[in-house]
């Protein structure tokens, strides 16, 4: 895979174009006011300014604290504050990708060999987005293919868009585009949207990406039919959760359906993390644990009416179609954990037990 971008000497310069449809659709995510482009980066009508980066928007309030701290390597970036600049291969977003020292020197070392079947980005983030089943394969050059699973979503018609929160290198917006929805990822790191930029063309869809906060989206009200985000919200505090859940319920349509993934506080795993965390809620990026109906209550209560179903047994992202890539050890917990969630099917309280499980709400005014 070929990776170009404004900045192959390593110092970003500006662009002076910007794809037309982000001035369609967004806004400013404080004030929703429309914004304009001035030839560096997109502005409101109250003077905010957001920049664009080789024609990416990056739409985070830099005024406002941030969930995690590849936003502010985002922002900084942005702004082209040179010491924000990894300069070994400044047009991988180094800094911005949230992976350690090490990782980022074996990134280098892949991008430098140009031998790899998939970006090599997505390879050093495989373990982060696809779950611990992925470890062995973080960096792995025989990763030839996309892990892009099924999603349980009803297969969108012409017309239908779809917001993905917290997409990363978007693996979930590919498996949407895969369903027929016209799928927009966020995430805060400017090196895995263009990341997920750089692979939505290579395989052939035409998502669209930027760099943007759950808690303040920066599309206008009643903007998407479906919203969709996997391990994503439960990294959130309770309050900052909440105003994520607020903001997808403000840019989905009327009937406008969301599907979140979420820990479930009553799973063995959950309990064995937060004994070992002394039950406290969580700090930073750590997950928080609710119950079921804590969950479908807030959600409920901020997005519309809700329900629930299974994702998974013994761990998060342990999926069947994962099998085919991952080593055989690896396997067995699969197949146990499709055993638990076929079982579930029969037996119901099983279900109360899950690990992983699917809010599904749906707005209504």
């Amino acid at each position: 895979m070929t990776i170009t971008n404004a900045s192959t000497q390593g110092v970003d310069t500006q662009v002076n174009s910007i794809d037309p449809w982000y001035l369609e659709n967004l806004v400013c995510p404080i004030d929703h006011s429309k914004l304009y482009f001035d030839g560096q980066g997109l502005v409101s009508k109250q003077g905010r300014r957001y920049p664009v980066v080789d024609g990416m928007p990056v739409m985070l309030a830099a005024d406002e604290a941030q969930t995690i701290g590849v936003a502010h390597a985002s922002i900084a970036r942005a702004r082209g504050e040179p010491d924000a600049i990894d300069r070994r291969a400044p047009q991988l977003y180094l800094e911005s990708l949230g992976i350690s020292e090490e990782e980022k020197a074996e990134l280098v070392r892949l991008y430098e060999s140009g031998t790899t079947s998939i970006d090599p980005v997505a390879m050093m983030l495989i373990g982060a987005t696809c779950g611990n089943a992925y470890k062995d394969l973080i960096g792995n050059r025989g990763l030839i293919e996309y892990p892009i699973p099924s999603i349980s979503l009803t297969p969108g018609r012409t017309g239908d868009t779809l917001l993905d929160v917290g997409c990363n290198w978007g693996r979930w917006s590919a498996a949407a585009a895969r369903q027929g929805f016209s799928v927009v990822g966020i995430d805060p790191s400017l090196g895995a949207v263009m990341a997920a930029r750089r692979i939505a063309k290579d395989m052939g869809l035409d998502n669209k990406y930027l760099v943007a906060d759950g808690r303040f989206l920066p599309f206008r009200d009643n903007r998407f039919k479906a919203a969709y985000s996997y391990s994503v919200l439960q990294h959130f505090s309770k309050e900052n959760m909440i105003l994520s859940l607020m903001e997808i319920r403000r840019v989905l349509r009327h009937g406008g359906r969301s599907l979140i993934q979420m820990p479930n506080r009553r799973a063995l795993r959950s309990l064995l993390v937060l004994a070992r965390r002394g039950f406290a809620e969580g700090s930073e990026f750590e997950v928080r644990y609710y119950s079921i109906g804590d969950l479908l209550q807030l959600f409920s209560q901020h997005i519309g009416r809700s329900d629930w179903g299974v994702d998974c047994f013994l761990g998060l992202n342990v999926h069947a179609y994962d099998r085919k890539f991952v080593r055989s050890s690896r396997r067995l917990i699969i197949d146990m954990a499709e055993a638990l969630r076929w079982t579930s099917d029969t037996l119901p309280f099983l279900r109360n037990y899950a690990d992983s499980i699917i809010v599904n709400s749906v707005k209504h005014n």
